[in-house]
C-alpha cells in the first residue's frame, strides 16, 4: 500500500472516529460480543449508533451506582442526534442509578435481563420546580424530586425494551410520604416534559416511588405493551398519567396499582387555568387494570386545563374500585367532553360508574370559588360487568349540572349482597337505552345507541418501523 493511499484511509479513519464522538469510549457500532444476538424492535425511528452502558463505566453488580455512568452515556450519544441519532444498550444486569435525563433523537434500549434499579439515596435525586399548572408539589407545597428517567424540550424519544425492567424500589419513599416525612414530591419513574415524538414502549415497571408515567406538556406520545406493578396499597403510584398532552395513544397495557390505573390530567385549579394546556385527542385500548381502591380511568380530578376527545375500547378491570371516573370540583374551572367508552369488561367492582363533583382537595386556597368545570358529552356503551356492589354513583354540583350523558346496552350483574340503592344520581342530567339495572330518573330511557367516533386519531396512524441491535 503506498504512502498516499495510508493516509486517505488514515484521515478517514480520524474523521469517522470525531463525527462518532468515539475518541475516548467505544461508541457507534461497538457492541459486546457476550450480548451478539441480533434483536429486532419496533420504534418510531430506528439509529444509525449504538454504545452499551458497559462503554462508559457502567457496572451491573445491584450495588454500584451507574448515575456518573448514564449521564456520561446519553452525553457522548447527544452529539450524534444530526447523524442518525444513537441508541443506548442496558445489558443485562441490575444497574443502580439515580435520576438521569435523555436527549433527542435517541433510543434507550431495556435488555430483558436488565433491572434499572432507582438508588435510595436522596442525593441522586436532583430537585426541580414545582410545575407550573400545579403551583405546588403534591406531596409538599415545596419542588420535587426528578424522576428516574427525565426530559425535557426533546424531540424523537423512545424509552423500550424487550421487556427489561425498571424498578424504583419505592417503598423507602412510600415509607416516607406515610410517615409524612418529606418536604419535595417523590419521583415519578419516567417523566418527559415539553417534548414531541416519544415512544414508551415494552417494558416493565415495578414499585414506582409515585406516579410511574407522566408525560406532561408534550404531543405525538405512544404507549405500549407495559406492564406496570405496585402493590395495591402503595400511596400514589399511577399507572400512565397524560398530563396537558395533544395525541396519545396508549394501549396493549396491563396495570396493578395503588391509585388510577390510567389518570388523565391537566393542571390543579388556578394554575392549570392559567397555564390552559388541556389534554385531547386520547385514545385507549386493550388495556387492563387491577386496582381495589382506584379508577381504571380517571378523568381528573386536576383537570384545570380541560379534557377534550378520550377515546377508550376493549378495556378490562378487574377487582377494581371503579370503570371510569370523572373527578372534579369547584375551583376546577375548565372541562371535560366528548368523552367515548365501549367494549368495556369488569369484575369485582364497587362502581361501574362514578362521576364526583366534589372531589375538594387544592393545592392552596387560592382557587377561584366561581370557576365550575363544565361536564358534558360523557358517553358510555357496549359493557359487561359481574360481581358489583353499586352500579352508579353520579354526583353533578349544585347549579352546574353535568349533562350530556349517554349510557346505552350495558348488563351488570350485583354481587350477592347488593346496595339497595344502585344509582345514586343528582345533578346530572342525560339518557340511558338497554341498561340494567334500571337507572335513575335523572336518565331516563330513550332509543339510542350512544355514539363512539368513526374517524381516527392521527396517532392512531402512526406506524412503528422495525429496528435492530446486535
Amino acid at each position: 500500500m503506498g504512502f498516499s493511499r495510508k493516509s486517505n484511509v488514515i484521515e478517514t479513519l480520524i474523521s469517522a472516529l470525531f463525527l462518532l464522538g468515539i475518541l475516548s469510549s467505544c461508541v457507534a457500532q461497538c457492541r459486546d460480543d457476550r450480548h451478539a444476538e441480533t434483536i429486532q424492535f419496533p420504534a418510531l425511528n430506528c439509529r444509525k449508533h449504538s454504545a452499551v452502558l458497559t462503554d462508559f463505566g457502567g457496572v451491573g453488580d445491584g450495588k454500584t451506582s451507574n448515575t456518573a455512568a448514564f449521564k456520561a452515556a446519553i452525553a457522548n450519544l447527544s452529539q450524534l442526534a444530526k447523524d442518525g441519532g444513537a441508541q443506548l444498550i442496558v445489558p443485562p444486569g441490575k444497574w443502580l442509578t439515580g435520576s438521569f435525563n435523555l436527549t433527542s433523537h435517541f433510543t434507550l434500549f431495556v435488555h430483558k435481563d436488565a433491572v434499572i434499579l432507582g438508588i435510595q439515596d436522596e442525593s441522586e435525586w436532583p430537585l426541580l420546580p414545582v410545575l407550573p399548572s400545579y403551583g405546588r408539589g403534591r406531596d409538599a407545597p415545596g419542588g420535587r424530586f426528578s424522576s428516574l428517567i427525565f426530559g425535557t424540550n426533546l424531540t424523537d424519544v423512545v424509552i423500550t425494551g424487550n421487556n427489561g425492567t425498571l424498578d424504583g424500589q419505592g417503598a423507602y419513599w412510600w415509607k416516607k410520604f406515610k410517615e409524612e416525612k418529606l418536604n419535595e414530591t417523590r419521583p415519578y419513574m419516567i417523566e418527559i416534559m415539553y417534548s414531541k415524538q416519544i415512544q414508551i414502549s415494552n417494558l416493565t415497571l415495578v414499585n414506582s416511588p409515585s406516579w410511574n408515567v407522566h408525560p406532561i406538556y408534550s404531543s405525538d406520545i405512544i404507549i405500549q405493551h407495559l406492564t406496570i406493578l405496585a402493590p395495591i396499597d402503595s400511596p400514589n403510584t399511577d399507572g400512565i398519567n397524560p398530563d396537558s398532552c395533544t395525541n396519545t395513544r396508549i394501549e396493549d397495557s396491563f396495570v396493578v396499582s395503588g391509585d388510577d390505573c390510567i389518570a388523565i390530567k391537566s393542571g390543579w385549579d388556578q394554575y392549570g387555568i392559567r397555564v390552559n394546556m388541556p389534554t385531547k385527542k386520547v385514545v385507549i385500548r386493550r388495556f387492563t387494570c387491577i386496582s381495589p381502591d382506584s379508577a381504571t380511568i380517571a378523568l381528573g380530578s386536576e383537570m384545570s386545563g380541560g379534557i377534550q376527545d378520550v377515546r377508550a375500547e376493549n378495556i378490562t378491570a378487574i377487582n377494581t374500585q371503579s370503570g371510569i371516573r370523572i373527578k372534579t370540583a369547584v375551583g376546577r374551572g375548565a372541562y371535560v367532553k366528548d368523552i367515548y367508552v365501549r367494549g368495556m369488561t369488569m369484575s369485582t367492582m364497587k362502581y361501574v360508574f362514578w362521576m364526583t363533583g366534589s372531589y375538594s382537595s387544592h393545592p392552596d386556597p387560592g382557587f377561584d370559588p366561581k370557576a365550575l368545570p363544565v361536564i358534558k358529552g360523557i358517553n358510555y356503551k357496549d359493557m359487561v360487568a359481574t360481581n358489583v356492589t353499586y352500579s352508579a354513583r353520579l354526583d353533578g354540583i349544585k347549579n352546574d349540572p353535568f349533562t350530556d350523558i349517554c349510557i346505552s346496552n350495558v348488563n351488570i350483574k350485583l354481587t350477592e349482597d347488593p346496595k339497595e340503592l344502585q344509582w345514586n344520581c343528582t345533578d346530572i342530567q342525560g339518557v340511558t337505552n338497554r341498561v340494567t339495572p334500571t337507572p335513575c330518573a335523572s336518565l331516563p330511557q330513550k332509543e339510542i345507541d350512544c355514539p363512539f367516533p368513526e374517524d381516527s386519531l392521527p396517532i392512531e396512524d402512526v406506524k412503528l418501523k422495525t429496528c435492530s441491535l446486535y
